[in-house]
């Protein structure tokens, strides 16, 4: 997650904008679109049919649970896993 915050002056008060950046998975559905799922975030879960508008779902859901978070007065959670690829090798039997 990368936070950057900036200060906007609206109206004779000045309000602190946040932004922050999570990791994201698209997953190719079945029957066509994308599922995706935020690991920072469980239960954030959204799907489109495109990458873009998938990537513009996942972006509302994000914004969406993070204000939510904020009402409740819960922190905003930090991404606190690691990524990476794992190659194994597999024996498969001679044809019979």
């Amino acid at each position: 997650m990368t936070v950057v915050a900036r200060r906007i002056q609206q109206s004779k008060k000045i309000v602190v904008e946040e932004k922050y950046t999570f990791t994201v998975l698209f997953e190719p559905n079945e029957l066509g679109g994308y599922t995706v799922t935020v690991p920072a975030l469980p239960g954030v879960i959204t799907e489109g049919r495109t990458l873009e508008e998938a990537r513009q779902m996942a972006e509302k859901a994000i914004q969406l649970h993070l204000q939510a978070l904020q009402e409740d007065g819960e922190p905003i959670p930090e991404e606190s896993f690691l990524a990476g690829r794992v190659a194994v090798r597999l024996a498969t039997p001679p044809p019979e």
